[in-house]
């Protein structure tokens, strides 16, 4: 038996006032995923997570089986990696947001509204050297950037910058060693430094002053988390003996599969957007289930649109996911696990904790009649950690 395993990026929610108190999985009309909960087994996940929330690279990694507390992988090695830059034993790596400031340096917008075209700006901060650490950045798409630290005794044992993630506040927060070594120390000086001056750059380039005059958040500040030194993980396949590829839209899941020994499988179309193209990442999943024993298939728009507070399109996207995993119904010999990386609440507008649903179809039955938050809590795979589901998954396989 092989094993298909979607990950609907932040699917989970809270009820919705709107929606008489029901989250967008509850009120989508979902006939293929109630169906697949109907004739499988059912459960919620606690999710996994070592700071102030849930992430996205701890969350895949909990789900596949990697506790975040054992792995110490931050979203930097993927988002600079995935951003073109070569990273060397010795490096650190960082996830950046453009974001905006404003005077008393409190955060206005975690992504600058999302701009476009951050090139110029990065143009102007690349090379950027402090006491002997020299600064590259590339674009990660939008207001995401991909940022290297390169020089002696550095350390990835910093603090994040990103008040959202780190305190779930509005200033930005200064840069701290989080061990006593002197290389947690430098680093931090130096990455404070290196804040301090792009930001006094940023606030007088020219394209945040065209911004500003067009009425555009500008991006006058570069928000870090992640912090990461390179790491060798065992593959997927040496864990559990599993030949397994990913499909994804998205730079950052497509790092953790390449990260993990999965074959990248590449999809026309596949932007990580709502306007992504489902049909072929269904058909792609279907097609490499033939040669692999285990797909990662990977949809982000359910996560990116409850960060913006959309619940309607959230709750109209899972309609549309639900309409294009149909032939999922009529597999053989195949095991279909659908379930999130965390939940993303579009009340609160970012990821929450909030228990994950989950369905395995294709060995066994409970009780359960749909897939939601609330009718995955009856089922019989119960409440389980995050990190705990792969196994059970692997198990049913051998059965």
């Amino acid at each position: 038996m092989k094993i298909i395993f979607t990950v609907l990026d932040g699917l989970g929610d809270h009820p919705i006032d709107a929606f008489s108190g029901k989250t967008p999985l509850e009120k989508a009309d979902t006939p293929n995923m109630d169906s697949l909960a109907s004739e499988g087994i059912c459960g919620v996940l606690d999710p996994v997570f070592t700071k102030a929330l849930p992430t996205s690279e701890e969350g895949h990694f909990a789900l596949f089986g990697y506790d975040p507390n054992n792995y110490r992988i931050q979203r930097g090695l993927f988002t600079s990696i995935g951003s073109g830059l070569e990273m060397e034993k010795g490096d650190v790596a960082l996830r950046g947001n453009f974001g905006t400031v404003d005077e008393e340096m409190n955060v206005v917008d975690r992504r600058a509204g999302r701009i476009k075209n951050p090139e110029p700006l990065i143009d102007a901060l690349n090379g950027i050297e402090i006491d002997g650490v020299k600064f590259y950045l590339k674009s990660a798409k939008e207001h995401r950037v991909g940022i290297l630290m390169k020089g002696p005794g550095l350390s990835g044992q910093i603090s994040d910058g990103d008040a959202h993630y780190e305190k779930l506040i509005k200033a930005i927060q200064e840069i701290r060693p989080l061990d006593n070594t002197k290389e947690a120390e430098f680093t931090a000086e130096v990455l404070n430094k290196f804040l301090e001056k792009t930001h006094n750059i940023l606030k007088d380039h020219p394209l945040n002053k065209e911004r500003k005059e067009k009425g555009l958040p500008v991006a006058n500040y570069i928000l870090t988390r992640g912090a990461s030194e390179l790491q060798n993980l065992p593959t997927f396949k040496e864990r559990y003996g599993l030949s397994a590829c990913c499909i994804a839209g998205k730079v950052l899941y497509k790092q953790i599969g390449e990260v993990l020994g999965m074959d990248l499988i590449k999809v026309k179309g596949a932007n990580g957007l709502s306007t992504t193209n489902l049909k072929g990442k269904i058909e792609a999943a279907i097609s490499c289930i033939k040669e692999h024993d285990f797909v990662f298939l990977h949809i982000k728009a359910t996560d990116s649109l409850a960060e913006d507070g959309n619940y309607l399109e959230k709750k109209d996207f899972i309609e549309k996911v639900d309409k294009n995993i149909k032939p999922f119904l009529d597999l053989k010999d195949t095991l279909i696990v659908i379930t999130a990386d965390h939940s993303t609440c579009c009340d609160l507008k970012r990821h929450c904790d909030a228990k994950i649903p989950v369905l395995i179809f294709g060995n066994g039955k409970d009780d359960v009649s749909s897939f939601s938050e609330k009718e995955c809590t009856n089922g019989g795979l119960g409440e389980i950690k995050q990190t705990e589901l792969i196994n059970k998954v692997i198990n049913l396989v051998k059965q």
